[in-house]
C-alpha cells in the first residue's frame, strides 16, 4: 500500500481494481513484514473477514451509500473495545479481557464500510510518551528502529508511518496522537473534547482523554474524522452541538486568516533543527496569505505541573476498577485485601503504579484543596488564555514537540519524560482541537507542526493544515526501508 491515501484506494476499489479483502490481505501483509521492528498486539481476522464482506457487498449492490472509508483497511490502540477481541490497555492485567460490546468511535467506522485487521501496541493505559511503557514490549520508530515512535499512541503511529495501513486510530489525553504522530512524520489529530464518543474507551483521564485519527493526509484525516464525530447519549460528555461539515473547507486555503504564535512555544528548550523548521513553516504559511501574530499563553509554564495532578487523580480512580475481581488478572489470596493487593502489584507497570500513587495523594484528605482543587483553578486560567487569544486569531500554530525522536531508553527518568508533552498538554486541559502534521527534517527525523483551533472548530483546524500540507512535500516523505531484522524482538 505504501503511501496511497484512503482517496486513492477507494477509488481503486470503485474501479474493481482492488476487493476489500485483498486491501485487507495486503495490510495484513505488510503488517507483519514489520512486526519485528514495529509489533501489533493482534490481529483481527475474524472481524476482518466479515467487515471485508459487508464492505464488498456494499461497494456492488448499493455503490451510492459507500462512503469514503468503505473497504479502507485500518489498525486501533489497545485501548478501543471491540466486541469479541482481546483488548488489553497494554497492560497485563487486563490480558485476555474479551470486551462484550463495541465502543462508538469503533462502530461508526464498522457502520461506514471501515474493515479492522489489527490492534496496535502502546504504553500501558496510554501513559507514557514514547510507548517503552507496554506490557509487551516497546515499538520501534520506522524513520530509526532503535528510537521510540512517541506514546503513548506509538503503534498506531508507526504502523501508518511504515505504510502498512492508510490510517490508524489513537488516543490523545496530553499529546498521545500529536506527538507520535510529529515523531512518526504522519498527520495526527485531537478533535474537540466532547467531539467524538468516548465509550468504549478504557480511560486513563476522563476529562482529557479523546478519540483521534493518525492518517497520510489531512483530508484522509477529515474523512475519518466525520464518520466519527457527533453526540452519543452514552457519552455524558459528548457535545450535543451538530458536526461542522470538514471535507468541503478543507481547500479554503489561509489567505486572509490571522495565525497566533504562541510566545511561549517557540522559547528556550527547542532544539536547533525544530525551529529551524518550524520557523520556515511559519514563513510558507505566511507566504501562502496568513498573517501571523505573536500571542502570549502566559500560564504554559504552570500546565506540565497541572496536567500531572489532574490526570494522575483522575487515574487512580478510573484504574480502582481494575481489582482481580470482575475480569482481567486474578491473583487469588487468603483475604480480599491481599487478593487486591498481589494482582494489582503483579498487573501493573512501574509508571501506572507511579500515577496511581500520585493521584491518590493529590486526592486525599488534606491535600484535595492543595493540590486537585487549586490545579482546576489553574486549568480554567490556562483555558481563558486560550479563549483570548482566539479573539484576535482564527487559530494557533507552533512546534508539536520541542524534540525529535529520541533514543530507547534515553529519556529514564520521569520528568525528562514527561517534558515531551510540554507544547501538547495545554490543549488538552483546554478540551481544544489540534493536529500535528509534517514540516521538515531533522538529523534525519520528522518534525512536526502543530495548528489550535478553539472548541469545536475542528475544521478550521484541518483547514490550516490542509492548506500548508498541500503547499510542501513533507507529507510524502517515507521513511527509509527498515533493516532485515533476526531473533525476537526485545
Amino acid at each position: 500500500m505504501s503511501r496511497e491515501t484512503v482517496a486513492e484506494l477507494g477509488a481503486r476499489l470503485r474501479r474493481g481494481d482492488a476487493t476489500p479483502t485483498e486491501l485487507a490481505a495486503q495490510a495484513r501483509t505488510a503488517l507483519e513484514s514489520i512486526a519485528d521492528l514495529h509489533p501489533v498486539l493482534r490481529y483481527t481476522d475474524a472481524l476482518t473477514e466479515r467487515q471485508a464482506g459487508r464492505a464488498a457487498r456494499i461497494l456492488a449492490e448499493s455503490p451510492e451509500e459507500a462512503g469514503p472509508l468503505c473497504g479502507i483497511p485500518f489498525a486501533y490502540k489497545d485501548v478501543l473495545c471491540v466486541e469479541g477481541v482481546e483488548t488489553s490497555a497494554g497492560s497485563k492485567i487486563l490480558e485476555g479481557f474479551i470486551p462484550p460490546y463495541t465502543g462508538t468511535a469503533l462502530q461508526r467506522l464498522l457502520d461506514a464500510g471501515a474493515v479492522p485487521v489489527a490492534v496496535t501496541n502502546c504504553d500501558e493505559f496510554a501513559m507514557g510518551s514514547s510507548n517503552e511503557n507496554s506490557a509487551f514490549g516497546p515499538v520501534g520508530n520506522p524513520w530509526d528502529p532503535s528510537r521510540v515512535p512517541g506514546g503513548s499512541s506509538g503503534g498506531s503511529a508507526a504502523v501508518v508511518s511504515a505504510g502498512a495501513v492508510p490510517f490508524s486510530l489513537g488516543t490523545d489525553t496530553g499529546g498521545s496522537i500529536r506527538q507520535p504522530a510529529s515523531f512518526c512524520g504522519v498527520a495526527g489529530f485531537k478533535p474537540t473534547y466532547g467531539r467524538i464518543s468516548r465509550y468504549g474507551l478504557i480511560a486513563f483521564a476522563s476529562s482529557l482523554d479523546q478519540i483521534g485519527p493518525f492518517t497520510r493526509s489531512v483530508e484522509d484525516a477529515a474523512h475519518v474524522f466525520t464518520a466519527m464525530a457527533g453526540h452519543d447519549p452514552r457519552d455524558s460528555t459528548s457535545s450535543p452541538a451538530p458536526v461542522e461539515p470538514v471535507a468541503e473547507q478543507l481547500a479554503r486555503g489561509v489567505q486572509g486568516m490571522r495565525l497566533g504564535i504562541p510566545r511561549e512555544y517557540m522559547a528556550e528548550g527547542l532544539e536547533p533543527g525544530v525551529r529551524s523548521a518550524v520557523e520556515a513553516a511559519l514563513a510558507q504559511l505566511e507566504k501562502l496569505g496568513a498573517t501571523l501574530v505573536e500571542v502570549s499563553l502566559p500560564s504554559t509554564e504552570a500546565a506540565l505541573s497541572t496536567y500531572y495532578i489532574i490526570a494522575p487523580a483522575e487515574c487512580s480512580a478510573n484504574l480502582a476498577r481494575m481489582d482481580g475481581v470482575r475480569f482481567g488478572l486474578h491473583v487469588d489470596r487468603k483475604s480480599l485485601t491481599d487478593t487486591y493487593l498481589e494482582t494489582r502489584g503483579q498487573g501493573f507497570g512501574p509508571e501506572v503504579k507511579r500515577r496511581i500513587m500520585l493521584g491518590t495523594y493529590a486526592l486525599s484528605s488534606g491535600y484535595y484543596d492543595a493540590y486537585y482543587r487549586q490545579a482546576q483553578k489553574v486549568r480554567t486560567l490556562i483555558a481563558e488564555e486560550f479563549d483570548r487569544a482566539f479573539e484576535s486569531v482564527d487559530a494557533l500554530v507552533s512546534p508539536t514537540s520541542p524534540i525529535v525522536a529520541f533514543p530507547k531508553g534515553d529519556k529514564s527518568d520521569p520528568l525528562s519524560m514527561y517534558l515531551c508533552d510540554i507544547l501538547t498538554l495545554p490543549v488538552n486541559l483546554a478540551g481544544l482541537p489540534g493536529i500535528s502534521i509534517p514540516c521538515g527534517l531533522s538529523e534525519g527525523l520528522p518534525v512536526g507542526l502543530q495548528v489550535i483551533g478553539p472548541r469545536l472548530q475542528d475544521a478550521r483546524v484541518l483547514r490550516v493544515a490542509h492548506a500548508y500540507e498541500q503547499s510542501t512535500p513533507w507529507h510524502t516523505q517515507m521513511p527509509p526501508p527498515a533493516p532485515a531484522v533476526t531473533g525476537t524482538p526485545s
